[in-house]
């Protein structure tokens, strides 16, 4: 039999998973009401895909290995990309809520706080999933053949869960601090655009200058994309699967209390 303290704390823990599925429930319930939302999901990774297969294809496959087209190499950097832009909607969600008082109506009731933070970040996985399947499909339209096995997509799968918690998890501090949805969407762009550009995510990092190679090679960006790619290319994963693992559970490690003290803060003025 369970001690009245067990007993007490597993209510806790019990209460605690409950607000948080009600919140992903309010969360994702959000994103599928939201027009722009999922427009912006089914648009935009599209747009990308075929702009850079359009316009750059024919020049930079001329510098990539041999049997390896362009859409097939492009894929895991657009699917990294859209994944990580696509998480910033968890600051601009906690911006939201935080500005229009409803987390102060969420404090007069008997649930946990930190329920709030959980639903956006979770529900985050959901808008991802839509938006990297309808990329994938537009991709195998075009041209897209990937090469990965039942385990291989495993993998991919896992590498996306994972890089949508850290970036989620990352945007979540910035929806904490920022004072406006147009700084949110103005700070987000500002750390992820870079990243996502200075990478080896839409061309190889061989021609970039020297000081840009170091760095591309060297981010958290080009690690992710480069597992994901090896994945899908049926290839080695070579040390870029535990660097990209390392880096998202370093991001996640990191942001998850910096994230909690400041909402805590925040909402406990």
């Amino acid at each position: 039999m369970l001690t009245k303290l067990e007993y007490k704390h597993a209510s806790k823990v019990s209460a605690y998973i409950s607000d948080t599925a009600l919140m992903i429930g309010r969360s994702s319930r959000h994103i599928l009401r939201n027009t722009d939302q999922l427009l912006g999901a089914f648009f935009q990774p599209i747009m990308f895909l075929v702009l850079f297969v359009s316009v750059f294809g024919g020049a930079i496959e001329q510098s990539l290995p041999e049997g390896v087209s362009y859409v097939n190499f492009l894929m895991a950097g657009i699917i990294v990309q859209t994944v990580a832009f696509g998480s910033t909607t968890t600051a601009i969600a906690l911006t939201n809520d935080l500005q229009k008082g409803i987390i102060d109506r969420f404090r007069s009731l008997p649930m946990s706080n930190m329920a709030v933070l959980n639903g956006h970040v979770i529900s985050d996985i959901f808008r991802n999933s839509i938006s990297t399947t309808v990329m994938i499909l537009a991709g195998l339209v075009i041209g897209f053949r990937p090469e990965a096995d039942f385990y291989g997509w495993l993998g991919i799968i896992g590498l996306l869960l994972l890089i949508t918690l850290a970036f989620s998890w990352l945007s979540a501090i910035i929806g904490v601090l920022a004072k406006s949805v147009e700084a949110v969407q103005w700070l987000t762009f500002v750390i992820i655009f870079p990243l996502t550009f200075a990478s080896s995510a839409f061309t190889p990092t061989d021609g970039m200058g020297t000081v840009l190679r170091v760095f591309a090679e060297n981010q958290p960006i080009t690690q992710m994309v480069e597992a994901v790619r090896a994945l899908i290319l049926g290839q080695p994963l070579g040390d870029y699967g535990w660097l990209a693992v390392m880096w998202c559970l370093v991001l996640i490690a990191i942001s998850i209390p910096i994230t909690y003290v400041l909402y805590k803060r925040k909402t406990t003025e």
